[in-house]
């Protein structure tokens, strides 16, 4: 991300690529294209720019393009929300007077552990941009086992994704978590490209991982808010999880992460035997740490 006028050159021409003429709806005369999806000339007319303004566009110099632009040509592309984002983020980027990069949250205030704390039949954990999770109450810790056997912290749920061989039995929709996890990585990129451990990771995945390689090539972008997770848990088996993201908007930057089930599910009672395998985990490590100290 580095590079922002290279990708922007690549998300534009990505996204002109997947839509056809009828698509957009306009005329087709005869049968032979050279280019996958709209010309140039095609979404300049649409856009209602001129052809050369919106040339230099797609070659990345998007500084200086104004709103209403920018929202012609998302429509025209028919991107979609996190897509609109993205492209508003990159002519931010893009722009004379670089912002500095964000700093993402390492850690969290007392207030937010306490909120943790308190959720205490559901697995709950608070994560950052880059997909670190930076604290994690009881449960939370226990349902996401695998991911906490890495040595390094904090753990990152994207670098387990794409470099554990566990994850491959963990997420049940393995193709769909990997795309997800990607996807959500590059909206991150947008808002903040210059941010050096988010360059870092991508360039740790993008070197370790040729299904990341693919993927973050996709130019995909994706809002990560509400859904259901499948995964299969080493002790508990498998659990069908409604998940809700919320933005903390007293930690600009970090995302808390709540995982439910319908009362009365095969879940909630898997949900139950994770809590007290969880129980006996932190017993055992109270006892760890109790001998230590002796």
């Amino acid at each position: 991300m580095a590079d922002v006028k290279a990708e922007v050159r690549e998300f534009l021409s990505s996204r002109r690529a997947r839509l056809s003429p009828q698509d957009a709806g306009l005329p087709v005369y005869g049968g032979n294209r050279r280019v996958a999806g709209l010309r140039r000339e095609e979404v300049a007319l649409l856009a209602g720019v001129s052809v050369d303004y919106y040339v230099r566009l797609e070659r990345g110099n998007l500084a200086g393009a104004s709103e209403s632009v920018l929202d012609a040509i998302a429509t025209t592309l028919k991107l979609d929300e996190a897509e609109r984002e993205y492209l508003f983020d990159l002519a931010r980027a893009a722009g004379p007077s670089r912002r500095k990069p964000r700093k993402t949250p390492g850690g969290v205030r007392p207030a937010v552990l306490q909120v943790l704390d308190a959720i205490s039949d559901a697995p709950a954990w608070v994560r950052n941009g880059r997909h670190d999770i930076i604290a994690a109450n009881p449960m939370g810790r226990a349902l996401y086992a695998p991911v906490f056997d890495d040595p390094r912290r904090p753990v990152n749920t994207t670098r387990f994704t794409y470099l554990d061989p566990a994850a491959r039995t963990f997420w049940r929709d393995y193709d769909r978590i990997a795309w997800d996890a990607a996807a959500m990585l590059r909206l991150e990129a947008g808002r903040n490209p210059h941010d050096p451990d988010l360059i870092r990771l991508v360039g740790e995945l993008s070197t370790q991982s040729e299904l990341f390689r693919q993927r973050w090539a996709s130019q995909d972008v994706t809002y990560h808010r509400s859904g259901m997770k499948r995964l299969h848990h080493p002790v508990v088996g498998d659990l069908d999880l409604n998940f809700e993201s919320m933005e903390l908007p007293s930690e600009p930057g970090l995302v808390l992460n709540v995982y439910t089930a319908p009362a009365g599910s095969p879940t909630a009672d898997g949900l139950k035997l994770l809590a007290s395998w969880a129980a006996g985990q932190q017993e055992r490590f109270t006892d760890e740490d109790a001998t230590a100290e002796a």
